[in-house]
């Protein structure tokens, strides 16, 4: 079966560089989120869910006000951004804002978090009210790959210094690069957050972890309480097609640990494998996770 990423019309990596580019002079990329379901569930503990919106970035380029509010009406309680639609933040904000939704993040590309972007983003997304600033793709091809991650790994730490004045964090979204070992033997993933400090998020996505050979389990274990959000997202080696609850991610694991060292703010639900049209694969990944937690 011809993998999802291949059948999809716009590559994640093509999305995020042509909406960098529209961005232009703003330099940005992100947010949204709403309460009272994980109460409702009676979960041990509350921990609100959100949305990617790149799952359903083909609705989004329609009619953006209209699939956020598909959204909340599903019972989602946030959205993370990956693109902003050619709306400028005080839009974005009352459309939020209308549904009741609140902001759970937002992917912005590393050229968005650089000194001569860093204070427009930060304050893009503060009339957001986004506190989570995270880039959603790294790939060096330098020379020298380990070094170009420990470059990485410095200017995170110095956005994070800079944006906690803010109340805000920074973090890295992985991707199944991200899991395979250097020349050296070293796992990219391993030198960025071994060398970045606690506040530094690690925004884990469980399949894209599992397809690049590692342990979602091993890493919120290795690195505990920076795991503010988290990408739910199903992996399966036999059904490429598994939607959320249906594969071979341990969820009890994950959720265990989510709620207790990973100190896990929100989660956030990612479908991008085009076995339902987009905003019924949100809705079922939805109800599979509610059913996961009852």
């Amino acid at each position: 079966m011809k993998n999802h990423r291949d059948r999809s019309k716009l590559s994640r990596r093509d999305f995020l560089t042509t909406t960098a580019a529209s961005l232009g002079a703003a330099g940005l990329i992100g947010a949204g989120c709403k309460d009272g379901l994980m109460g409702k569930l009676g979960m041990k503990k509350e921990i609100p869910i959100g949305v990617q919106l790149y799952s359903v970035r083909s609705e989004c380029e329609k009619d953006l006000p209209g699939t956020v509010a598909k959204v909340a009406e599903m019972g989602y309680d946030g959205v993370e951004f990956a693109g902003y639609y050619d709306y400028s933040a005080p839009d974005l904000r009352k459309i939020l804002d209308d549904n009741g939704l609140k902001c759970c993040g937002t992917h912005t590309q590393m050229t968005t978090l650089e000194p001569e972007n860093l204070e427009a983003t930060i304050e893009f997304n503060q009339i957001l009210g986004n506190r989570y600033l995270i880039c959603p793709w790294l790939q060096p091809s330098d020379d020298d790959p380990k070094q170009a991650w420990l470059n990485y790994a410095k200017r995170f730490n110095e956005i994070a210094e800079r944006v906690e004045k803010e109340d805000m964090v920074v973090g890295y979204h992985c991707h199944a690069h991200d899991f395979h070992a250097l020349d050296s033997g070293e796992v990219p993933w391993d030198i960025l957050f071994g060398n970045t400090g606690k506040s530094v998020v690690m925004q884990i996505d469980t399949c894209n972890c599992m397809m690049g050979g590692g342990d979602p389990i091993a890493y919120l274990k290795k690195y505990p309480g920076r795991s503010q959000t988290i990408h739910l997202k199903e992996y399966s080696a036999t059904k490429p097609d598994a939607i959320l609850g249906e594969g071979d991610v341990p969820w009890d694991e994950v959720f265990a640990l989510c709620e207790s060292t990973g100190k896990t703010e929100w989660y956030i639900i990612e479908e991008e494998k085009d076995a339902y049209p987009p905003l019924e694969a949100v809705d079922l990944c939805l109800k599979n996770y509610q059913n996961l937690r009852s």
